[in-house]
């Protein structure tokens, strides 16, 4: 099996798998990256290798942590470092999104959890559009809702969960409330099946060390 290749490469020429991200959590990661030295920066960012893919042309499209990517581009963070996964630059356009869609290393759903075509992704990161159950699923795992999971865009999964159950309003007015309400939830039998659920009564908290995380 050959290993994912460490490259290094600027983050404006991203090409993100994704429609959407929770912004709260993006201003958290700038807030944390802008505190950096410059060098400090670099070292954060190679720490967390971005994953990707190259598509036609030789771009470059992240399948992960697209929270970082743009919160580094609003922190003036300039280069990142990313793991190649596959390259698929040989293939069309259409091939290339069914085989990216096979991996599940594309989701192509809005803040609505609305299924939309390939082409309606964005093309640069500053184009997301924000999600705020997003941020409250992320939250809420931060919190020891539920565990980190390799399961393909589990806080995703998470975030439309929580959009069924807790009101758009609540949210926006009151979002400290809202994760506390979103944790109560992830604990409930309403969550069963969920990826990374905790088994009931299993104790949960903030993993430590976990102000930033790379995140979608």
């Amino acid at each position: 099996m050959t290993m994912p290749t460490l490259e290094k490469s600027p983050i404006h020429k991203l090409h993100p798998t994704q429609l959407t991200v929770g912004m709260i959590e993006v201003k958290d990661k700038k807030h944390h990256l802008a505190k950096l030295t410059p060098k400090e920066q670099q070292d954060f960012m190679e720490a967390h290798p971005i994953p990707a893919v190259l598509g036609p042309e030789g771009r470059l499209y992240i399948t992960d942590h697209h929270h970082l990517g743009r919160a580094a581009l609003e922190a003036g963070v300039e280069t990142g470092f990313f793991s190649v996964l596959s390259d698929l630059s040989s293939k069309a356009a259409d091939d290339f999104w069914k085989e990216m869609d096979k991996h599940c290393w594309v989701h192509p759903l809005d803040e609505n959890g609305v299924r939309h075509q390939y082409s309606s992704i964005p093309h640069h990161l500053e184009d997301l559009i924000d999600d705020v159950y997003r941020s409250l699923a992320g939250y809420a795992r931060d919190a020891g809702a539920y565990d980190k999971t390799p399961t393909a865009f589990a806080e995703f999964v998470w975030a439309d969960f929580f959009r069924r159950l807790i009101p758009i309003e609540d949210v926006r007015g009151g979002f400290e409330a809202a994760v506390k309400v979103a944790i109560e939830f992830a604990r409930s039998e309403r969550a069963t099946g969920m990826p990374g659920v905790k088994p009931t009564g299993a104790a949960s908290g903030p993993p430590s060390g976990a102000t930033v995380r790379p995140g979608r």
